[in-house]
């Protein structure tokens, strides 16, 4: 598959967020936002160049706008992921440096290469050799342990877009490398968007998008209002799509009329007959459309109906019906 370039907008996305943001959570987003960008869960370098690139690198052209999230340190390995990536269509591949789990420390990646802006050079400038005419980006954090963001987080953004980097999604946070879980990283050390605008208004031929905290549309404009270029947002998108993603087009890229949630609910059914028929549960799919009424009435009979039926044998397009049967 050949790279189709789609300009590329991200004015809003939905973080790559492991475990969650799978093909079947991004088609399903898709179809509450035609523009907002969307991006896989992180894929290691060494998994792509090693690995079923079919099931890691696999999406339906549905999902377009669409980045892949690598991760990884070595500019050889990250060079090759890149290239398949690139031929599989992606338009943009973004590197990882603001993960602060165990595993991803052990492989001297994520966010333990905010120590590291020269390697973190090296390896973009592997990826943008190997890219073409996609675009290659960084997500990363303010800082690490008792780094003084103010002084390294425009360090980092001098090297690594020496090499060619033009775009920077830069989690409001730092990141403890240890004694906190990754869950506690995205929530016990403070946050400072002040920092991010900043960096904006200092690095002003960057494109600068702020990621961390961020649980509204209303967040989203006020972040855009005051001079970043983009809002990326996560678990919010992903727990409360309809409030996040049915209204983005409108609110957020000007154009086009929000979408009715539960007609993205029926324009799930022929997706899910298809997967089936390939092997897939229904549960796989289901769990990502859990929080599609949320804080609507009958949520809680939709997600009880989903959750004790859609692991059973047999269950289909039928179970789904049922559960709007409540709504």
């Amino acid at each position: 598959m050949t790279n189709t370039l789609i300009p590329l907008d991200r004015r809003l996305s939905v973080a790559p967020m492991m475990g969650w943001s799978d093909r079947h959570c991004r088609y399903f987003h898709r179809l509450l936002s035609a523009r907002t960008l969307l991006y896989t869960e992180m894929v290691t370098a060494a998994a792509v160049v090693h690995g079923d690139q079919d099931r890691l690198l696999g999406f339906h052209s549905a999902e377009q706008p669409l980045a892949l999230q690598l991760g990884g340190s070595d500019p050889k390995l990250l060079a090759i992921a890149t290239k398949a990536a690139v031929e599989r269509g992606y338009v943009e591949i973004n590197l990882n440096v603001g993960c602060p789990s165990d595993r991803v420390q052990s492989g001297s990646f994520g966010a333990v290469l905010m120590e590291q802006p020269d390697l973190v050079a090296k390896c973009v400038d592997a990826m943008i050799n190997a890219a073409g005419d996609a675009e290659i980006t960084v997500k990363c954090r303010i800082g690490v342990d008792d780094q003084i963001a103010e002084k390294v987080l425009p360090d980092f953004l001098q090297t690594v877009s020496g090499a060619g980097v033009q775009s920077f999604t830069i989690h409001a946070r730092k990141a403890w490398l240890q004694g906190l879980s990754p869950k506690e990283n995205r929530e016990i050390p403070p946050l400072d968007y002040p920092l991010v605008y900043r960096m904006k208004q200092d690095f002003t031929d960057l494109e600068i998008c702020i990621n961390g905290g961020i649980t509204s549309l209303d967040e989203a404009r006020f972040h855009l209002e005051n001079g970043v270029d983009g809002v990326m947002i996560g678990r919010s998108a992903y727990h409360n799509p309809a409030d996040i993603l049915c209204a983005a087009d409108r609110q957020i890229f000007g154009n086009g009329v929000d979408c009715d949630i539960t007609d993205a609910i029926h324009k799930m059914l022929p997706y899910i007959e298809i997967e089936l028929s390939k092997g897939a549960r229904l549960n796989q799919i289901t769990r990502h459309m859990l929080g599609a009424f949320s804080g609507r009435n009958g949520a809680r009979n939709w997600r009880r109906v989903i959750s004790e039926g859609a692991h059973l044998p047999g269950a289909g397009p039928e179970l789904v019906l049922t559960a709007m049967e409540g709504l």
